[in-house]
Order: C-alpha cells, then structure tokens, then sequence
C-alpha cells in the first residue's frame, strides 16, 4: 500500500499565511497544506477544497480514482468542488463517495444526474469492502458542530493495515476496544495544538497524543514496526526541529507534505530514485521526504565540513535540523561500499560534492596547460565503481544532484569540465534508476524513462 500525504497541516495549515509568530516564521518549517492522502492512487482519504491542487502539483493524477473517504464535515475536509471537477471531464467509470451525514450532505448537490456516483453513508461500527480494501468505521472525538458524527478508518489492503485518525481529540474508549491487537503498519493520528493545551476543543495536543500513542502500545494497535505520523499539524506547535524531537519521545514523526509512505507488500523491492534541481529548488527536502517513512535512514553526506565558512555551516546545520534524530548520519566520499551493504534505507546528498571530492582526490585540477591522457581515468573508475554500487544496493535509495545543463556556461576550464563531468554522471545514475524527478521552483517533475 502507497500513501501519498497530499497535506499534513490542519485547517489553516503550517505556516498560518496570515501568522508572524516563531513557528510560522522559522525557518526549518515546512509548508504544510491541509491533510489528506491518496492511497494507491485510487482511493482519497478525506479531499478538502486543496487536495486535488496538491495531487497537480505532486504531479500525480486523480483519474484513477475510484473511492473517496471523508472523515466529516469540516471544510478543510471536504471540498465538494472536486466532484464537480471530474464531472467536467465526462468521466463514465464509478465513484464511491463514503462519509457521515455532515459530509456528503454537501456534496449531493455537486454531482450530475448521471454520473456514476455512489453515495455511501457510514457511521462507526460498520464496515464496508471498497474495490481491494476492507474498510471499518471507528468513532471518533470531533465535530459536535456538525452533527457529532465524525469517524475514522482502520483499512487493511494486500497484507498491509493502516489507521486514518484525523480529526478527533483522545479516542473514545469503544474506538480503543475496536483497535486492541490490529499492529498497524501505519498509523496517520492528528496533532492540532501542540504546547497549547487550554484549547478546549475535540483535537490533540502534544501531551495528549503522547497518551493516546501510549495506549495504542499498551492494547497492540501500534507495535515497535508501526510508522507513527503526525499529522494535523498546526502553528501551535514548535518549530519543526523541536516538534521531531517531542515526537520521538513517542515513537512518532510529524508528516510532511508529498511524502510517501510504503506499508506491506510491494512489488519491486528496492527502489533507487535521483532527485536533481538547481540552487534552493528544493531538492534536498524533497528527498527527506521521499523516505520520510522508512523506519531507518543512514544519511550519506558528502559535502563534509569548510574550516572558516559560516554560510556552509548554516546551511549544513538546517540540513541537520530538518532531519529525524532517528536518522544515522555518515560523512564520507566513498560512499560505494555504503551502498553495497546498506541495510536500511539510504540519502546520498549529494553526486556534485561527491565528484568534486573525487576530483581534488585524483589532483584533476593541477596545472594550467590542459589534461594529460589519462588525468581523468581515475574519475571515471569511480563513477563506474558508484553506479555499479547504485544499481546493485538492496535498500531504498536516494541521491540528491545539481542540475548542471541549463546554467550560463563556467568561464574557466576547471568549471566547465566539471560542469561536463557531473552531467555524465547524472546521466547515468538515471538511467539506473527507477525514478528520476527534477525539482523546479520546489515542485518536483517526475522525468519519464523515454
């Protein structure tokens, strides 16, 4: 199973566009639009009025889709427009639209008379089958204002069990009698107010979804491989650093949106992905992300330490605070025999200080009057070292790299070569790879292989 988080942030979201205060305006923070997920690219889980903008700009298509769950009624969780949206597109395959009444009361009315719609009203205790998933509604604590009759989704799908539980405060003690012993590969809880905890309101704060996870432990619904998200996430939190740091007390890690998080069986093992983009396009973030869900990640950083550079080490240090302190971090240029024997996941940020250290290991920049035959052998032993150990690691794998081909052209000779150097290793890093996305203005573009 294939959960991509379209959003992570709560009605306002993370940053509050409107908000001034240190947690919206720090910069390990990261834009957060409201939660909802697409589950193998045929189901929704919860499509507020952003979500079908968030899967464009995902670059992943809603066509496919054949189910959506809306927990309740609140705006940020339903945005009726998007059925709207598809009626536009003449679509003839059908849809189910599942919810309690404060949900698909709203959307009734955006659909045409013959569109293949199947309207199912839900509410906790029931349990449907939606194309290869088996759904139960739980209760939840929420939403009084909408009738009270907000739920969440325990569904299971191809040995892979996963627990949507947005929105509601600390669980109904029936919903905790309905989870006892599940052991979710995943569980997507809501934490709203963070530090704030005179709020009053049918959400989570930190202390109180620190206790809610701990019962999960205590009844078996989460055990020591279930990937706990926070999800949610509101300006009342801390800065991101210290709200990872929290969250980990609990086995938990906030939710990031884009990520994609893998649960059960899957069908192609390994995967290797490059992730190029040019200055600040967002690359290295957008690489986190991708294995924001893996429950171990060694981070292969190559760019070392500049003795008497403070922009470098600042840049190094927000590196350092975006990641989980769960992260295992290895500095190092010889990164082949780490991809060999990679027993868990791997971030390899990033290809273009890797060349360059390879580059001043083998003096390739001695000299003035051009390259003897034979200066650049060496380099290009280990480029042929790097992407036989690239396309042979048996874990996950990410690698970060500069776009280096649309730029103005180096004006030195060192430059260029360089420049010259790191496109052929791009190249041929993509074409061992599974997925090659390049990264423009923070938005990734996933490169078809022809």
């Amino acid at each position: 199973m294939e959960i991509l988080l379209l959003g992570t942030g709560s009605a306002d979201g993370w940053p509050n566009p409107f908000c001034r205060c240190a947690s919206c305006t720090s910069s390990a923070t990261q834009v957060r639009g409201q939660t909802a997920a697409l589950v193998d690219d045929v189901l929704l889980l919860d499509c507020g009025p952003e979500a079908p903008r968030a899967a464009m700009r995902l670059r992943r298509s809603l066509a496919h889709v054949r189910h959506i769950l809306f927990t309740h009624g609140h705006p940020d969780h339903v945005g009726p427009a998007a059925l709207l949206m598809r009626h536009w597109t003449g679509a003839v395959e059908p849809l189910d639209v599942v919810g309690p009444p404060s949900a698909l009361e709203q959307c009734r009315h955006w659909v045409g008379p013959d569109d293949p719609i199947r309207f199912v009203t839900v509410q906790a205790g029931d349990r449907i089958r939606l194309g290869d998933y088996d759904v139960r509604v739980l209760a939840a604590a929420h939403g009084a204002d909408v009738g009270g009759d907000a739920v969440l989704y325990d569904m299971e799908s191809v040995g892979a069990r996963i627990f949507w539980a947005t929105d509601t405060g600390p669980l109904p003690e029936e919903t905790h009698a309905a989870v006892a012993g599940a052991g979710y590969d995943a569980v997507f809880l809501e934490e709203t107010f963070g530090t704030y905890t005179d709020h009053g309101t049918e959400h989570h704060d930190l202390p109180a979804f620190a206790a809610t996870v701990a019962r999960l432990r205590d009844c078996g619904a989460v055990t020591d491989t279930t990937d706990v998200v926070a999800v949610h996430l509101s300006h009342h939190n801390p800065s991101e650093p210290e709200l990872t740091a929290v969250l980990s007390d609990s086995g938990a890690r906030p939710g990031r949106d884009g990520e994609v998080v893998r649960v059960g069986a899957t069908d192609g093992g390994a995967t290797r992905t490059l992730v190029l983009g040019g200055a600040r396009s967002g690359k290295s973030a957008h690489a986190e992300a991708l294995l924001a869900g893996e429950p171990a990640v060694t981070y292969l950083a190559t760019g070392g330490v500049r003795e008497g550079d403070p922009e470098w080490a600042e840049r190094v240090r927000l590196h350092r605070a975006r990641r989980p302190d769960s992260w295992r971090t290895v500095e190092t240029t010889d990164v082949a025999e780490e991809l060999r024997s990679a027993p868990h996941a791997l971030l390899l940020d990033c290809l273009g200080t890797w060349l360059t250290a390879r580059m001043d290991l083998h003096h390739v920049w001695d000299g003035d009057d051009g390259l003897d035959d034979g200066v650049l052998d060496p380099v290009h032993a280990d480029i042929d070292e790097l992407v036989a150990a690239w396309r042979d690691c048996p874990a996950p794998v990410v690698a970060v790299s500069n776009e280096v081909g649309s730029g103005v052209v180096p004006p030195t000779a060192s430059g260029r070569l360089f420049r010259d150097l790191l496109g052929v290793l791009n190249a041929r890093i993509a074409a061992a790879s599974d997925e090659v996305v390049l990264m423009v203005a923070g938005r990734p573009l996933r490169l078809p292989a022809d």
